[in-house]
């Protein structure tokens, strides 16, 4: 067998992982092929370099009843189809579908679905399509299938100040048809494939998300005609001269839910009130991402020929333009509107959609109802992005390939590189010619103007050129190329992401002849008049500032941003009020840290939300919060939540808040490179170090939380290695440490052990970056990281997983995976003259109702970065997130142990972070820090302590008891 080497993509738009296998020295390793398919547009270069060409006429609709390979039990009803008037296929569950298609000449081919999206429709609906028996390129494993969304109402309803609120938005129910397209839309056509002569099999696998699937469609490409061809076929139509204006803000669907309206206080938009915020503006941000697509509703009183006009504004903060695909009746038209620029600017500009040359395109409106759609195309940048992703493959090759001569040395030293790389010098120097080209480009794409993406091209330029005119130092500076924040790889990796990205904002457009129309942008006296008026206004608006409330009101300072306040209050003025009749005034917390001075000063709200969990404590045992078990259905309302959530939130006998959110740690693993090391995915600590040398080999490691940036290690990383080893942190009367009992000594003692013995990273800034990187393709990380995978790193979806995370198995067998959860909590203050109301407002925020309700509103209008950790078990089952991932992450819940609080708990957590650093970094014994440590901890207990009446000159008075979950649970089945 031929020595291999393990290839592993870093940030890649478009493509997804390619196989590789790998070797040391000598020692050969069997490696499972798993992804052979190079990307698309490499492979539609072959085939055309083949002489394959696409039949001039083709066209054959396959009905589900003729699937050859499909479960019949899925296979519902004409009566059942919702309109389809045919037998339909329900998809779902990582089923499959297969459909056989005949045809008489070998060629490429489109495929297309008639579709009807099924079920939780905020995640995307994805599938992979194999043509007989292969997936053709690596695109044709990631095919989405997306679901239309309108306002559930036009008319914008007005929160308590009078500003519109951005609509509940519904999916329409209507079977739309979709040709098969790469998920990045980097390619401006639907994607091409080949079929041989004679009989194909063409399969659809579930890969997320469920639809009724009617006809299968296997058709010869469409042809898009030019501009003069286009009119040519219209011969008898005349250009009309009325004029049509359509407020953006008012589309008639969209294919994100997200793409939102939004108040733009400018005079120069419409409509416009100085007084109030109207939503008077579609897009910005939220209609960025590629693929996304808006339409509107046309109605055309005589057909003919019609200018459009938009009114935008693009001024995107890399300056670079942005681009769109031009749809009438979902079609594009003629060629010149299939990439459309919009180009940067700060201002409200008319841009009607004309030739390079100045000269209006007309657009054939039917007479009666027409669609005009913008769809967010990235496509004119896609060419730079494949040189992009070439070269950073090329980069991590070269990186590996270092990493495996120089092993583990941390010290710089002396190299020859050219005799172990021949050629390293002009390998890197020809990575900087290739995107030298790519400059060149984008400078012609731009007009000669120069954006961040091109400034941030040429610093990468010049970190190669020096990197390869001083060979002999690249294994010591492997920062400059790959692995730094600043690399050239990262520069590379920023610049995929931005060039994706597709912003623009819209005010109204016009459907017109030779019309004359408005400004785009106001005059200058109005803005002035405006901006002096506005001025004045900011002492008097109500924004969300804490201020004094009605008697009769009760007052909520909210610990989170200003979307999520909003929703908030909306809710509440929609729900809870009218059910109720109390009254609730929601405003932004100033800081969560002087909610103990607002106490202090009799200055405090009734109750406060999304506040640490550490607050309630220190409010509680100064007598400042409400005792929550005073209720008598608190029993009931607390077997919601995790028993070992509530353990911070209790002193004595008393539970002083109830949990909002809650994180979760859970074990992340790269499948492919799982997969291609033969490895299992390891489900104990034992096995985490058993499979350690194997990652070490090939410069890649295991990552836990204690490699955070920060010296300081808080009770977040160190306490599940204490519990998990059946240690605990205090005595069950709360007078003293156990940290050196045995088991919690030997718990420190392996957490030190995993960086000092078995090499686990000390120290990584950013675990996101290095599991996309691939050099940390497995380890424990909570929530924010699962956020940032599901909706940031498009180039790994669908190759990665999670499960619990690893524990410490038991005599019997079992595995001890306790770790804890600090999210945020919600609670009543004593001084609160409203408690029951309060109680009552708390109960109806935490049900599983509203949770639900509010975590999908809050994705249905943000996106899906938006996901809502809700603390309330129930309501996370209902979340919109994969069913596999919520059966992990509440099995691991069920190990769900958060720290107690005591008066002296911080000195506990920074000692246990100091025995770490001193048995890392110092070499000292464990066991004599631990020592050591317990005679600080001791000394500052006895002075909180007395502190809190809970000792007397160093007698006890009381013992601190320290809460269980035991204790929680036993709270929960009874109030008395």
């Amino acid at each position: 067998m031929k020595s291999k080497v393990l290839l592993w993509s870093l940030i890649i738009l478009f493509l997804i992982p390619q196989p590789a296998a790998q070797a040391n020295g000598d020692d050969e390793i069997d490696v499972d092929e798993q992804i052979e398919e190079q990307s698309y547009h490499l492979e539609l270069n072959e085939w055309k370099e083949q002489g394959l060409d696409s039949p001039a006429e083709f066209e054959q609709a396959v009905p589900p009843s003729s699937f050859t390979e499909s479960n019949d039990g899925e296979l519902l009803s004409s009566s059942d189809s919702q309109g389809y008037g045919d037998r339909v296929f329900y998809w779902r569950n990582q089923e499959s579908l297969t459909v056989e298609v005949e045809v008489k000449e070998e060629g490429l081919y489109e495929i297309g679905f008639d579709y009807l999206p099924q079920g939780d429709l905020i995640m995307p609906i994805e599938g992979a399509i194999q043509v007989n028996g292969e997936y053709p390129f690596a695109e044709s494993r990631q095919i989405e299938f997306p679901s239309k969304w309108k306002n559930e109402s036009e008319n914008f309803e007005k929160d308590r100040s009078g500003n519109e609120i951005i609509p509940e938005q519904e999916p329409i129910e209507e079977w739309a048809y979709v040709k098969a397209e790469d998920s990045t839309y980097m390619y401006k056509r639907p994607l091409q494939f080949h079929l041989e002569e004679g009989k194909n099999t063409i399969t659809l696998q579930n890969l997320r998300g469920e639809m009724l699937v009617g006809d299968v469609h296997v058709t010869s490409p469409a042809q898009i005609p030019e501009y003069e061809s286009y009119v040519d076929n219209y011969p008898d139509a005349e250009q009309q001269d009325e004029l049509k204006t359509f407020e953006a803000e008012h589309p008639s669907e969209k294919n994100s839910s997200y793409i939102r309206p939004s108040a733009t206080e400018d005079p120069s938009v419409h409509p416009y009130d100085r007084k109030n915020l109207l939503l008077n503006t579609l897009g910005g941000d939220s209609w960025s991402e590629p693929g996304q697509t808006v339409s509107w509703e046309v109605e055309a009183e005589e057909a003919g020929f019609y200018q459009l006009t938009f009114k935008t504004m693009q001024d995107n903060e890399s300056e670079s333009p942005v681009y769109r695909k031009v749809l009438i009746n979902d079609h594009v038209p003629f060629e010149e509107v299939e990439q459309y620029q919009f180009g940067f600017s700060k201002e409200w500009v008319n841009e009607t959609i004309s030739s390079d040359e100045g000269e209006p395109y007309l657009f054939y409106l039917k007479e009666g109802a027409n669609k005009v759609s913008l769809k967010a195309d990235p496509s004119p940048h896609a060419n730079v992005l494949f040189t992009i992703d070439e070269v950073m493959q090329e980069i991590d090759e070269l990186s590996l390939s270092i990493r495996k001569l120089v092993g583990n040395q941390q010290a710089s030293r002396d190299w020859d590189i050219e005799e172990y790389i021949p050629g390293i010098d002009e390998q890197v120097l020809a990575w900087s010619d290739k995107l030298n080209e790519e400059v060149k480009y984008l400078l012609d794409l731009n007009n000669g103007a120069e954006s961040t993406e091109i400034a941030s091209l040429k610093i990468a330029i010049d970190k190669l050129k020096n990197l390869a005119a001083k060979p002999d130092e690249i294994p010591n500076r492997l920062t400059q190329l790959s692995t730094g924040s600043n690399s050239a790889a990262q520069l590379l990796g920023d610049i995929s992401m931005d060039l994706s990205a597709q912003p623009l904002s819209l005010d109204r457009f016009y459907v017109h002849g030779e019309s004359d129309l408005p400004d785009a942008e106001a005059g200058f006296f109005t803005k002035t008049k405006d901006s002096v008026a506005n001025f004045f206004q900011s002492f008097t608006q109500d924004n969300l500032a804490t201020a004094d409330v009605e008697d009769d009101t009760i007052e909520v300072w909210v610990n989170r941003p200003r979307q999520y306040v909003e929703l908030l209050q909306n809710m509440t003025d929609q729900n809870f009020t009218p059910e109720t009749g109390i009254k609730v005034k929601y405003s932004l917390m100033p800081d969560e840290q002087k909610l103990v001075l607002a106490s202090a000063a009799d200055t405090q709200p009734d109750l406060a939300l999304g506040i640490s969990n550490w607050v309630p404590y220190e409010l509680a045992i100064r007598g400042s919060a409400v005792d929550l078990r005073e209720f008598d259905d608190f029993s009931e309302v607390g077997q919601q939540f995790s028993p070992g959530a509530f353990l911070p939130l209790v002193i004595e006998d008393g539970v002083y808040a109830l949990p909002e959110t809650q994180d979760f740690f859970v074990q992340f693993y790269r499948k492919d490179i799982i997969e291609e090391l033969d490895i299992p995915v390891p489900d104990t600590w034992d096995e985490v170090t058993g499979i350690l040398p194997e990652l070490q080999r090939y410069g890649m490691n295991y990552y836990t939380p204690l490699a955070e940036e920060s010296a300081f290690k808080p009770f977040q990383t160190t306490s599940p290695f204490i519990y998990q080893f059946g240690g605990s942190l205090y005595e069950e009367d709360g007078i003293g440490t156990t940290i050196d009992e045995e088991r919690a000594l030997e718990g420190i003692q392996f957490m030190a052990d995993l960086s000092t013995i078995y090499s686990m990273p000390l120290q990584v800034p950013r675990f996101y970056n290095h599991f996309r990187y691939s050099t940390l393709p497995i380890g424990v990380a909570p929530f924010s990281t699962y956020v940032e995978l599901t909706t940031a790193a498009p180039e790994i979806s669908g190759w990665w997983d999670i499960t619990p995370q690893p524990g410490v198995e038991q005599e019997d067998g079992t595995v001890e995976r306790w770790a804890p959860g600090s999210g945020q909590a919600s609670m009543i203050f004593d001084k609160s003259g409203k408690k029951d109301d309060s109680w009552e407002l708390l109960k109806w925020w935490m049900s599983s109702e509203t949770q639900t309700e509010f975590a999908v509103t809050l994705q249905t209008l943000f996106g899906p970065e938006y996901m809502w950790n809700t603390a309330n078990l129930e309501s996370f089952e209902q979340l919109p997130l994969p069913e596999e991932h919520k059966e992990v992450v509440l099995e691991q819940w069920e190990y769900m142990k958060e720290v107690p609080k005591t008066p002296y708990s911080y000195m506990v957590e920074r000692e246990i972070s100091n025995v770490w650093n001193k048995v890392v970094f110092d070499g000292e014994n464990a066991r004599a820090s631990v020592d050591d440590s317990v005679i600080l901890i001791n000394r500052e207990m006895r002075r909180k302590l007395e502190e809190f009446d809970y000792m007397d000159n160093g007698e006890v008075v009381k013992p601190y008891e320290i809460p269980t979950i035991e204790k929680v649970e036993g709270w929960m089945e009874s109030n008395e």
